[in-house]
């Protein structure tokens, strides 16, 4: 199994997760702060996470709105696939990532994590559950 790295790319922060090495479970790895689309900033502390992890294969959420259509967050995020595809040379996958903030911040909430700390944990819990997706989907 290629190991993953699922990324919420919002415009600020980016959600980083990674699978285990039998690629069954994602684990949350950190927020890591850019400014779109300033991609070498985010690069700087992604490939330091891509070497660390042994990273093979990219998987990036895709926010499509509800009725499936493409909107300008799943055009940066596109958009940003590109430049780190080109980066890398990795291969990229996108994942339907409807609903995954609205999910995680549900799973913060019931877990009681006060605001403060939710907004520090969001973006990495959004990854997780898109790598969580793919992982479940690819393992079946």
């Amino acid at each position: 199994m290629k190991r993953a790295m699922g990324l919420d790319v919002g415009s600020k922060t980016i959600g980083v997760a990674v699978s285990d090495l039998m690629g069954w479970t994602a684990q949350g790895v950190e927020t890591v702060k850019w400014t779109e689309p300033d991609y070498p900033e985010a690069f700087k502390r992604l490939d330091v996470i891509m070497k660390t992890y042994n990273v093979e294969i990219l998987v990036i959420g895709l926010p499509k709105n509800m009725n499936g259509s493409i909107g300008p967050r799943a055009e940066a995020s596109e958009a940003f696939a590109k430049e780190i595809e080109q980066h890398t040379g990795l291969e990229v996958v996108f994942m339907d990532e409807r609903l995954t903030t609205m999910q995680a911040e549900r799973m913060l909430i019931d877990a009681d994590v006060s605001r403060k700390k939710r907004k520090q944990v969001i973006d990495k819990m959004a990854a997780v559950m898109i790598l969580q997706s793919y992982l479940d989907r690819t393992n079946r």
